[in-house]
């Protein structure tokens, strides 16, 4: 492992490659965010509005929404911009209630039509059981089913325009020519919405699933309508500290001394299975989502890389323990279980074991603290 000279990403993160000066495609993305001509980009999406407005019978625009900063962003902007919204949400059978008040208060305040879309438990469950033994990502169906609902449904109602927030390339690392992608389509989705390249019809026959019960992870064919779906931080700069102090003052909360995961409290606070997406990054790449977030955080000049390194000792690991336990209890699943999988993905190309504690060879950290404080396991 190799870490980034100015962040502290390694290139062991996906989309993460460092220059011959050391430097990631995480930072090189933030430099190229400066060299983009907003103002031609802005022009040029107030020309996608207006094609959508003239495309549109009913609703002018999808926007998928959490109840999170992003998505009160989204639909603020969208409404400013005059189009008549179609607010759609994958419901997670584990919405916190700060998720639930955070998706009613935007509702209430923003006054726009919804769709709240429940995918059946059973299916659920056996889903996130077949992706996290066979892919290591429990969060997988979460995403396919976020990214092909909306695509779905603007592809039935015939509604033009989907918007989503960032382009997740441009912000955290990838290639030059997907930090510059303005549209999510299918080859997007495939690469880079966290399906490991992999379809519904690629899940059928796992764990019992058939095409039926994927119905709701599926994207709409080639021959049917098809909604054009862009990044608004594609032709709006991304800021996410600016997003969340803009959003706060229409009504977007969040706890302020504590966060879900990670080291930003207005993140990631809709739903408790999403720090079971992001710890297996530990066994797979050697990263906690601290490592994304405080390389964000110094690539807009907010902390330094010493500071953010010592931010990272005094954090450690973070073992999400309840989220654990409600996630096993929903599945149907031990603790044991769940742990004998995430060892199972533990890359060993990365990871060594010295006496009886697994270890990361050149650490960015030299006195890290690897007790990895497994509760109920014997993995």
């Amino acid at each position: 492992m190799k870490y980034c000279k100015k962040c502290i990403l390694p290139d062991s993160r996906p989309g993460i490659f460092l220059d011959n000066e050391g430097i990631c495609s995480g930072c090189k993305g933030h430099i190229l965010k400066d060299k983009i001509n907003w103002n031609k980009r802005y022009k040029e999406l107030l020309k996608i509005i207006k094609d959508a407005k003239k495309k549109s019978t009913n609703y002018h625009c999808i926007v998928p929404i959490s109840g999170g900063k992003d998505s009160w962003y989204q639909v603020i902007l969208a409404k400013k911009l005059g189009l008549k919204i179609l607010g759609i949400t994958w419901k997670t059978p584990a919405r916190t209630p700060l998720g639930e008040k955070n998706l009613i208060n935007l509702l209430q305040k923003l006054k726009i039509d919804h769709i709240d879309y429940s995918i059946s438990q059973d299916v659920e469950k056996k889903f996130m059981i077949a992706a996290f033994e066979k892919s290591g990502d429990s969060g997988l169906p979460m995403h396919l089913a976020i990214f092909s609902i909306a695509r779905r449904l603007g592809s039935q109602l015939k509604i033009p325009l989907i918007i989503w927030g960032e382009n997740s390339q441009l912000e955290y690392g990838g290639t030059k020519e997907d930090q510059l992608r303005t549209d999510l389509d299918s080859h997007w989705v495939k690469k880079h919405g966290c399906m490991q390249e992999k379809s519904a019809k690629d899940w059928i026959g796992i764990n019992k699933l058939n095409s039926r019960d994927l119905i709701p992870y599926q994207s709409p064919k080639i021959k049917d309508f098809q909604s054009r779906s862009i990044f608004l931080g594609s032709f709006i700069k991304w800021n996410s500290f600016k997003i969340k102090d803009f959003v706060k003052k229409y009504g977007f909360k969040f706890h302020l001394n504590k966060g879900k995961v990670g080291a930003w409290n207005f993140a990631d606070v809709d739903c408790d299975f999403i720090s079971l997406h992001h710890l297996p990054k530990w066994h797979k790449f050697g990263i906690t989502r601290d490592f994304d977030n405080l390389s964000v955080q110094i690539r807009y000049g907010l902390i330094s890389r010493k500071a953010a390194l010592k931010k990272l000792k005094k954090e450690g690991l973070k073992t999400p323990h309840n989220d654990i336990k409600k996630f096993c209890s929903f599945v149907g699943k031990s603790q044991k279980w769940f742990w004998k999988t995430c060892e199972k993905y533990r890359n060993k190309k990365i990871w060594y074991k010295e006496k009886g504690k697994w270890k990361i060879k050149d650490f960015i950290i030299k006195d890290w603290n690897w007790n990895e404080n497994k509760k109920n396991s014997s993995a």
